[in-house]
């Protein structure tokens, strides 16, 4: 007698926060995740972020398999990722960190570098932490640092999250050296990717243009009147590219 047909378990969504915000970027997200994700969601802080530890050096590779210590190898996966954190998803789901990924939505991904940007950034990882005498002033600092200025108030989850306190001074819970990651081989990246790959942005996103995208995939998707944190304008509509993996 044929055994019963085994079940499938259904995917947990990983939702990863882009360079410079923290887990609390997605809190306007949960009406969306207990309507069509209950109970099977994370939205961690990545490495050098909020709550996590700063650590020697960072890579997409390195951050990619401290998030997959934190995902149960037994479950599908559909990740969300913003920025960096979808090039994260990206890395995770080449399979190399024992994760099994069904879908990437990648949203807002920068994936088109000059010389002078990288330079840019690489200023900004080799700078001292800096320091802030009112948690106010802190808070402000992350929110313009996070592009939530017009999005967050300084009282903020994401606000209060992304600032610490120190020996009474205030300072930025993002390790200033976490910008060194820089670019990510996006071909390589999507070569390398065993489920579905999603990469979206904001019409009004500067970091990234639908040619760019597109150019990488064709079915690239532009989210009417958003801009580079789309996630955070308008859940609805990034949640609606999720709709074909909630099962």
């Amino acid at each position: 007698m044929a055994g019963a047909p085994r079940v499938q378990p259904e995917p947990i969504l990983v939702m990863l926060h882009g360079l410079g915000a923290n887990r609390d970027v997605w809190a306007g997200w949960r009406t969306v995740l207990e309507a069509r994700w209950p109970g099977r969601w994370v939205a961690p802080d990545l490495p050098g972020h909020g709550s996590e530890a700063w650590l020697p050096r960072y890579s997409f590779g390195g951050i990619a398999a401290r998030v997959a210590d934190l995902i149960d190898a037994d479950r599908p996966v559909v990740v969300l990722g913003h920025s960096m954190g979808g090039v994260i998803g990206l890395a995770l789901a080449s399979g190399w960190f024992g994760v099994r990924v069904d879908a990437v939505v990648g949203l807002g991904i920068k994936v088109a570098w000059t010389e002078e940007e990288l330079t840019r950034v690489r200023g900004i990882a080799e700078r001292p932490v800096g320091w802030f005498d009112a948690r106010d002033e802190a808070a402000a600092r992350y929110l313009r640092v996070s592009g939530l200025t017009d999005l967050a108030t300084e009282d903020s989850p994401t606000a209060s999250t992304g600032v610490s306190q120190v020996d009474g001074r205030w300072r930025l819970a993002q390790d200033p050296r976490t910008f060194g990651v820089g670019a990510p081989d996006m071909a390589s990246l999507l070569a390398a990717a065993r489920g579905s790959v999603v990469l979206a942005r904001g019409e009004r996103d500067p970091m990234v243009s639908h040619e760019q995208l597109s150019g990488l995939e064709p079915n690239a998707i532009t989210l009417p009147d958003l801009g580079h944190n789309a996630h955070v304008e308008d859940p609805e509509a990034v949640a609606e590219l999720l709709e074909p993996y909630a099962r």
